[in-house]
């Protein structure tokens, strides 16, 4: 397990290398100056070569990606030009939202998932599997934000059982905490668990044809431990796939319903940098973002080889 872990970490650092040139070329291979394009077209020529001097872009591209670089590998992401605030810190300060946003999301798809996934698999061709597979396509075919808006539209406009927008702390309470939370959340998870269903379906029906659940069904074995138990500790594998993907989905997708419900996460700072042109912050928050979805990516090859041992052997 010790050479599989060490070979997984060792494989991860070209990608984070990759990822790092195409960040930074995100932005500064983009037509015309960065520095008149945060000025605005009423800046003399004078203001935006002393932006340019003093975001480091008058020198050649390599040398800028070099010290850019530098700055990374010690934690130094820049600075606002707008904001006059470190990257890292307005980073820190946005990051905490979307964690929470994130985690509640996931655990609302894999509960709607889960279940779904493995009652359509058991009762396939009957009217439990065409009413999961409708959910399922409308998860797929509806967007996160018209779930969002008529999520809005319902609950806090009609029954007004909850804010519209606005966000509170962990520090303000778990209730009040999870009420900001809890209809982003749904809009979020609704639209991922619908690939969760579909792979949870499709890996179950998988193992419940193999031999060995048809041998555990001649010696009676109930079919809910045949499920629950048997065949679903063999489509572990799939499930965490399709839940660590839904993880990269929601950071890297959130941005348009962070901003919908007012909740400052990343996705709203990265929402509100664009506007402002401001490339610092879109560099870093694109980076952080990236970063954490290459790290998702090792968990999860590191979880493949604790639940399979074939994956690490191999």
């Amino acid at each position: 397990m010790k050479k599989y872990v060490i070979k997984r970490i060792i494989s991860v650092i070209p990608v984070l290398f990759i990822v790092s040139i195409v960040v930074f070329s995100l932005t500064h291979l983009t037509p015309g100056s960065p520095a008149s394009m945060i000025l605005g077209e009423d800046a003399t020529q004078a203001e935006v070569e002393a932006l340019e001097e003093e975001m480091g872009l008058h020198y050649p591209l390599p040398v800028q990606y070099i010290k850019w670089l530098g700055g990374v590998l010690h934690g130094d992401l820049g600075n606002s030009v707008l904001g006059n605030k470190p990257v890292t810190e307005m980073i820190k300060e946005y990051f905490m939202p979307t964690l929470s946003l994130t985690i509640l999301s996931v655990i609302i798809a894999t509960l709607i998932a889960l279940p779904l996934g493995m009652l359509a698999a058991r009762k396939r061709g009957t009217a439990a599997d065409a009413v999961v597979s409708g959910i399922s396509l409308a998860g797929i075919s509806i967007p996160g934000f018209l779930v969002g808006l008529l999520l809005m539209l319902l609950v806090c406009v009609k029954w007004k059982l909850l804010p519209v927008s606005g966000y509170k702390p962990l520090s303000m309470g778990l209730g009040k905490h999870l009420q900001c939370l809890i209809l982003p959340a749904i809009a979020l998870g609704f639209m991922n668990s619908a690939l969760m269903m579909r792979m949870t379906k499709a890996s179950m029906l998988e193992v419940l044809n193999s031999d060995y659940i048809r041998m555990a069904k001649s010696k009676g074995v109930k079919e809910f431990f045949l499920v629950a138990k048997h065949a679903f500790k063999n489509t572990m594998v799939a499930v965490i796939t399709v839940i660590g993907q839904s993880v990269i989905s929601i950071l890297s997708g959130a941005a348009v319903i962070e901003t919908m419900f007012g909740i400052p996460g990343m996705g709203f700072l990265m929402v509100n940098s664009i506007g402002r042109r401001d490339y610092e912050v879109i560099q870093g928050v694109v980076l952080v973002i990236a970063v954490i979805n290459v790290g998702i990516s090792l968990i999860i090859d590191l979880i493949y080889g604790l639940i399979d041992p074939r994956i690490r052997l191999s």
